[in-house]
């Protein structure tokens, strides 16, 4: 009788979690890890091309010491975070991530840009194969970023429905951050150059962080 009655109590815990929305939770968490492990895949991948991409600059403009070396502390900072899966449910902990990438990719488009003054780096063969890798890198940062938005998206709306708001309160589920547009469109934009005659004011300004 009572091994009856706790099958019929489990039954019944399991049909109203179901119907209040924790399998949900459940599974759409389980869908931000896994879009998460791509974004950090994908982050990771740009970050290893960064040493050859640098060395290959460097060897046919080492007179821009001061880009070079913005691109290597930026790089450098970016692997000072650990980017594990607890990173997403940290708001600050995924703020400072956010900004250390943007930091590297604004890095990233002043060397671009430093690029375009030196023709035999351009046309040198290792150096467009690391770029082609680099935009190829770029757009599949940008489409796994995507995809993470969309799971968040999707997981905050059942964090924040009724009933699966009181599912999510008895078990924890809170809502996770998300990567914010502003610091998206800010690092897109190509820093402005200016190659006025007088080469003390030639120089590369570096964009102001981006406002949160």
């Amino acid at each position: 009788m009572i091994r009856r009655l706790s099958a019929l109590a489990a039954l019944a815990a399991t049909v109203l979690l179901s119907g209040c929305g924790y399998n949900t939770l459940q599974r759409s968490d389980e869908q931000i890890k896994a879009a998460w492990a791509e974004v950090v895949n994908q982050y990771q991948r740009r970050s290893d091309l960064i040493p050859n991409l640098v060395n290959t600059v460097k060897g046919f403009a080492a007179q821009e010491q001061q880009v070079l070396l913005g691109v290597t502390n930026a790089r450098a900072k970016v692997g000072t975070i650990q980017a594990t899966p607890e990173l997403v449910n940290d708001p600050q902990a995924f703020t400072r991530f956010q900004q250390a990438q943007g930091e590297l990719s604004s890095a990233l488009s002043r060397l671009m840009v430093v690029v375009e003054r030196y023709p035999d780096l351009k046309s040198d063969r290792n150096f467009r194969d690391l770029q082609a890798q680099l935009e190829g890198t770029e757009n599949r940062i940008t489409v796994a970023r995507q995809r993470y938005i969309k799971a968040v998206q999707e997981y905050n709306v059942v964090v924040r429905s009724f009933p699966s708001n009181l599912t999510a309160m008895l078990f924890s589920f809170k809502e996770k951050p998300q990567f914010t547009v502003e610091n998206e469109k800010e690092i897109s934009k190509a820093p402005k150059v200016d190659f006025g005659t007088d080469s003390s004011k030639s120089a590369i300004p570096v964009p102001a962080p981006a406002s949160k």
